[in-house]
């Protein structure tokens, strides 16, 4: 398969999108945001075709799941990131050298930036706006899964960006299958960055068969740990919430790690994740608390695969420690490195925590359901980088964003 063309065009679109101003910028966004509720009935009957080829039972079907609610989600996301401000041109430096030489360190665009996702058409209008709004062209390769979904969203772009004059190639949809996937990894001095978004398995895949540059994000295995002074009215609230909000994404909790000094309390922690059917997968100790306390056709012994599973599913295990040092051990052990927090009233507790807990994102006292662009006030996200490379965390405008410097002289020469 030969997508030199198709990588070109996205190159010579993202330099012609540099002369484009902030508030045409702006004025497609809020376009795209308005057009997208005009035909949400659209994207919910192309939407409709994938959901059909999925298995209802399948955890991945939420992700693929588009609704009117949604939609309108997604357009005031679309609006949020055309109210921020630019993040291009900021200066990060700037100085006079003893030579007189002016030299400034400003930001500018990564260029051409390739996502590689699964079954979440959304990503599609979220990566597109924060593409453009920091300047760079975007190459798409969803999951097969949504290509149905893909392609009626970029046409609403593509209809977009005609409408205002500009090249449709600032956003392209590759194929679906496979031989796409390969020729993306391998495009080098074609394409600058490489973001996987999905599964564990997808950004293993992408990382190690990937020439291009590759910003690890997604897979998210999380923890919360129930501190000797947790309180447990809290400690409820934010499991139930970590683990129910929406089982399907990477901020999910997996694993609640409780102090042997509390066990008494985990019934009460989670006796409404029954409501939800949540199937606990329990240590020993954790199982013998529970053990006639929570229905036990949702209670299963644990497993040595129960810890380290991200399982996008009502399901979650739960790990008895000795002190907040074995639960960090735990953590470590486990973690994606991608969003983990304690439930705790100490505060010598938490700073520990908090130092020496390695994540992305580090909670006291709330849910790890906070993991996300726009909870962080940063309009959306592109993905949550789980590496330390360049950008941790929501990985939103300024983001994914470079920078150079560009320097100032009067005919000066070095001896």
């Amino acid at each position: 398969m030969d997508l030199t063309d198709v990588f070109e065009s996205a190159r010579l679109a993202s330099r012609a999108l540099n002369l484009v101003d902030d508030d045409t910028i702006n004025s497609v966004l809020m376009a795209l945001a308005d057009e997208t509720e005009k035909r949400i009935p659209f994207i919910l009957e192309e939407n409709a075709k994938d959901l059909a080829r999925m298995d209802k039972s399948n955890p991945v079907y939420d992700r693929l799941l588009l609704t009117k609610e949604r939609i309108e989600g997604i357009a005031g996301d679309i609006r949020n990131v055309a109210k921020l401000n630019s993040p291009l041109g900021i200066t990060l430096d700037d100085r006079v050298l003893a030579n007189g030489l002016k030299i400034k360190k400003v930001t500018v665009p990564f260029g051409v930036i390739g996502i590689i996702y699964e079954a979440r058409p959304n990503v599609s209008f979220d990566v597109f706006s924060l593409c453009f709004k920091s300047g760079s062209a975007c190459v798409l390769k969803g999951g097969t899964d949504a290509y149905d979904s893909n392609a009626a969203i970029v046409s609403i772009i593509h209809d977009v960006l005609d409408r205002f004059g500009l090249d449709k190639n600032i956003v392209s949809l590759l194929p679906a299958g496979r031989e796409a996937t390969s020729v993306l990894l391998n495009a080098v001095g074609q394409v600058d960055l490489l973001i996987p978004r999905g599964s564990a398995g997808l950004i293993k895949f992408v990382r190690d068969n990937a020439r291009v540059p590759v910003i690890e994000t997604g897979a998210g295995i999380c923890h919360t740990y129930f501190d000797e002074s947790g309180d447990v009215e809290k400690g409820a609230k934010i499991v139930f919430n970590g683990k129910t909000r929406r089982v399907s994404v990477c901020n999910a909790l997996d694993c609640l790690i409780i102090n042997e000094k509390r066990i008494k309390d985990l019934p009460a922690i989670c006796e409404k994740l029954a409501e939800k059917n949540v199937t606990i997968y329990a240590d020993v100790k954790a199982y013998s608390a529970l053990d006639g306390k929570y229905p036990a056709e949702l209670l299963q012994k644990a497993t040595a695969e129960s810890f380290g599973t991200e399982f996008m599913d009502y399901k979650m295990a739960v790990k008895t420690v000795a002190d907040i040092h074995e639960a960090i051990e735990h953590i470590t052990k486990y973690s994606s490195k991608h969003s983990e927090a304690i439930v705790s009233e100490d505060e010598k507790s938490i700073a520990i925590f908090d130092k020496q807990v390695d994540a992305a994102c580090v909670y006291t006292n709330t849910s790890t359901a906070f993991t996300d662009g726009a909870q962080f006030g940063l309009g959306a996200e592109i993905g949550i980088s789980t590496q330390k490379l360049h950008a941790r965390g929501p990985m939103a405008l300024n983001e994914i964003t470079s920078y150079k410097w560009i320097i100032k002289g009067n005919g000066q020469t070095r001896g």
